[in-house]
């Protein structure tokens, strides 16, 4: 069954490799692709209210330690990316890492995701939910304080490994 129409087939096919050459969304075959390390890491953000990011920083939320589960809830997130975005593969991720920066100035959690693995894919959707779900978790744990709070920013900021090699954000300080 086709579900694109044939414009659609036509840009995709050449420009995505997640579509076939009818247009239909495949999962990428990586079988022949060479084993290497890679490493993804992906950054984002979330902005609160003065008093939900005293709380934070002070561990005070009710809930309990906000960044630490945070950091176990973006672990878990990463381990899990085929069971929640189609046509990634299931990969045997050997490296997950999350760091938190607060900012006191404007409130702001800073939440830097690092993944790593020896293997025929990347890590980069692997990342970047490991970033998106830790910046959720937060936003569950504070939600009684303050329900203006502000998820951004959330982007890859360097990949290495593979055929394609190093990609580097051009406003990353990695």
């Amino acid at each position: 069954m086709k579900t694109n129409g044939p414009a659609m087939k036509e840009s995709k096919k050449s420009a995505f490799t997640h579509f076939d050459s009818e247009g239909n969304a495949v999962m990428v075959d990586v079988s022949k692709k060479q084993e290497t390390e890679r490493i993804a890491h992906a950054a984002g953000s979330i902005s609160m209210s003065k008093e939900a990011f005293e709380l934070v920083k002070s561990g005070s939320i009710k809930k309990g330690d906000v960044l630490g589960v945070a950091r176990i809830a973006g672990i878990m997130a990463a381990k899990k990316v085929d069971t929640l975005i189609p046509l990634t593969h299931p990969l045997m991720i050997t490296k997950v890492s999350l760091d938190f920066v607060l900012h006191d100035k404007d409130c702001t959690i800073e939440i830097g995701a690092t993944v790593g693995i020896c293997g025929k894919t990347g890590v980069e959707m692997e990342a970047l939910t490991a970033v998106s779900v830790a910046a959720l978790t937060i936003y569950d744990m504070c939600k009684a304080v303050d329900k203006t709070m502000v998820i951004s920013t959330i982007r890859l900021l360097k990949r290495t490994g593979g055929k394609s090699g190093v990609f580097i954000r051009e406003d990353t300080k990695i």
